[in-house]
């Protein structure tokens, strides 16, 4: 019963279904010209197409009517007609198809719809209808193009090994109604494959890169062949280049090709098997030879060796011989260096480069004197070495003079003469000399000459001696200045011969004052002209100056007592030793005597003197005669007395 139920229950549900496909399929066989017989029909070819994103796509088919029919309008549509009456949209009035959209065809048996740029919106079914002239004359085509996009996709494995084989394909969601040419790319180098696949056998690290392929000008996104190898290539550079500095240090850098990249670098020194530094830099502070092994998951290898040689160090300069250089000799300048290899020297003088090598001959000179040093270089580091001082000695030479001139003196002006030279060692003796003579005028750095004329400095080392040139110089006003000293020469020693004369005479003065005069040792010639016998310079006293003033005249009676003859004054008398001669001129005196007897009482005595007669101070009277009365007024005849030095009167007044 109940199996009987369940079918009659199937039957019920089963009957509006029945109903309803069977006018869906009455309209299908009128709309696709199931109606053949009556000459309506469209066939569509392809059915199905499959295209490439981007690409144009041709839909055709072909269609019938009744001969009495004319077709007035033909277009396609996404859509099937829904109603009787009611024509679907064609793909002109979509928005999104306008210029895209192209009908070929001949409006009577032939249709082509044809589809540009398509995209992935565009994948449905497109049919065909047309309408005829005729009431009731409209067609659409059953079934339809069914239209599928697909894009372009390259498919590669996920490890790629060297050395192995690998396939790379261009892939498509559906399969190409058209079988297309195939277009494969690497970067942007075309490669020779022309099929949906590229085969790489074996496949390397050159292969490594991004790779597309293209269908109808239809490019797939580009993609990574990412190929996996060990190190290659692995090698070790140097900075600086090659060398090692004292003190410092060269740095190693490794270098390799690896994919993935190289994870562990270990260096190792030739000859040891310990390593000695990791890393991608190794710092080499000796000299020696060197390499790197670098090493990822996929394999090792080992760098060429490189030689790390010594640079330039210890440089010093020599000079040969040592001791004192002498101009004219020969000098050896030698720059050593410890460098592996040898280094490139060359010698400066302060800071100009004068010779390229080692060692460096010359014959000096005094202008070769100077600081040197030496420059090594093996092409990337240079040093210096310490300076070496060449001291040339030579004599002097290049001797010149140079004149200044001080203000003016007295009429005239003075010159200092400078005389400079050049010499090593120094100049130690400066003599000057005034042209025409043989004899040195002076000595010294500078000079003052106090003559006109030219003159010239000698400058003279232990190494030898130069004159220099003449140099002619004019003093103005010399005469005047030697005549102004003479003067006054002069003049000091007549002040000295005055102020001594003038001493004397005030001594003389008081000597006479203060003399005791004593007559009775006075001379008195006689008579019959018979001296004395006493010696004229016996008396001790010389009467040498004498001042008489008489109150009578010559004739008047004398009064025998002399202290009572007022008439002769004695002012001043000078007394004179024996042995001391009065060295004046004598005057010629002549006495006559008046009376018979030997004792003179009275004398008259006549007295010139060639030289002018000085006035006494007492009285203003000259006497050239003096009168001597005695007692008893005898006269005696003349007698001459110039002999006779006992009693010289050589100025009465």
């Amino acid at each position: 019963f109940t199996h009987i139920l369940y079918m009659i229950i199937q039957a019920a549900l089963l009957i509006p279904l029945t109903m309803t496909l069977t006018v869906h399929l009455l309209f299908l066989l009128f709309s696709s010209g199931a109606g053949a017989q009556n000459g309506w029909g469209v066939t569509y070819n392809p059915t199905s197409i499959c295209a490439v994103k981007g690409s144009t796509v041709n839909m055709s088919c072909t269609y019938t009517y009744p001969s009495d029919h004319s077709v007035m309008k033909a277009y396609w549509s996404k859509e099937l007609p829904v109603q009787t009456g009611v024509d679907p949209p064609e793909l002109l009035n979509y928005t999104d198809y306008r210029g895209r959209v192209q009908y070929l065809g001949d409006k009577h048996h032939n249709d082509t719809l044809r589809l540009q740029n398509v995209t992935e919106k565009d994948q449905i079914k497109y049919y065909f209808r047309f309408i005829t002239d005729k009431p009731g004359g409209k067609y659409t085509g059953a079934g339809g193009v069914d239209l599928k996009v697909t894009g372009l996709q390259v498919e590669v494995p996920e490890r790629v090994m060297e050395g192995g084989n690998i396939t790379l394909t261009c892939n498509t969601t559906c399969s190409l109604t058209v079988t297309p040419t195939f277009t494969w790319y690497r970067g942007g180098g075309r490669l020779s494959s022309s099929t949906d696949q590229l085969h790489l056998q074996p496949v390397s690290r050159e292969d490594a890169g991004r790779y597309h392929c293209s269908v109808m000008d239809q490019n797939s996104p580009e993609v990574t062949l990412n190929v996996r190898y060990g190190p290659k290539s692995v090698s070790v550079s140097i900075s600086p280049p090659g060398y090692v500095v004292e003190g410092s240090s060269v740095n190693l850098t490794c270098s390799s090709d690896a994919n993935p990249p190289v994870q562990n670098y270990t260096w190792y020194k030739v000859g040891g098997d310990s390593p000695v530094g990791s890393g991608h830099r190794y710092s080499a502070l000796q000299n020696g030879s060197y390499y790197c092994v670098a090493q990822n998951e996929y394999g090792s290898q080992k760098s060429a060796a490189v030689t790390v040689k010594d640079g330039p160090k210890n440089i010093s300069a020599s000079i040969s011989p040592s001791g004192e250089i002498v101009e004219g000799s020969s000098v050896t300048l030698t720059c050593s260096s410890d460098a592996d290899p040898p280094v490139n020297c060359t010698w400066f003088k302060g800071t100009s480069s004068v010779v390229k090598g080692k060692t460096y001959t010359l014959k000096v000179s005094s202008v070769d004197s100077g600081g040197y040093r030496c420059r090594c270089s093996n092409g990337y580091i240079e040093k210096y070495s310490a300076a070496v001082s060449l001291n040339v000695l030579c004599p002097p030479r290049n001797i010149s003079l140079s004149v200044s001139a001080s203000d003016e003196i007295l009429g005239g002006s003075s010159f200092t003469l400078t005389c400079h030279s050049d010499a090593n060692p120094p100049v130690q003796n400066y003599t000057w000399f005034k042209d025409g003579g043989d004899s040195p005028v002076g000595s010294g750095h500078s000079y003052s000459p106090l003559q006109s004329g030219s003159y010239y400095c000698e400058a003279q080392n232990e190494y030898g001696s130069q004159k220099s040139a003449g140099v002619t110089v004019s003093v103005k006003g010399l005469q005047s200045v030697v005549l102004i000293a003479v003067l006054g020469v002069v003049v000091g020693c007549l002040l000295v011969v005055i102020a001594v004369l003038c001493l004397r005479y005030v001594c003389d003065r008081k000597m006479l004052h203060t003399m005791n005069i004593n007559t009775d040792d006075t001379w008195l010639p006689s008579l019959n002209g018979v001296s004395s016998s006493r010696p004229i310079w016996a008396e001790e006293n010389i009467y040498s100056n004498m001042t008489v003033t008489a109150t009578t005249s010559d004739t008047s009676p004398l009064d025998p007592d002399p202290s009572h003859q007022d008439d002769v004054q004695y002012a001043s008398v000078v007394p004179r030793t024996a042995n001391n001669p009065w060295n004046a001129r004598r005057s010629a005196v002549t006495a006559s005597a008046c009376g018979t007897d030997g004792e003179v009482r009275s004398a008259c005595i006549q007295h010139r003197h060639d030289d002018m007669v000085e006035m006494s101070e007492g009285g203003g009277a000259q006497y050239a005669s003096v009168r001597f009365t005695s007692a008893d007024s005898l006269y005696r005849p003349a007698v001459s007395t110039l002999d006779d030095d006992s009693v010289i009167y050589s100025n009465m007044t």
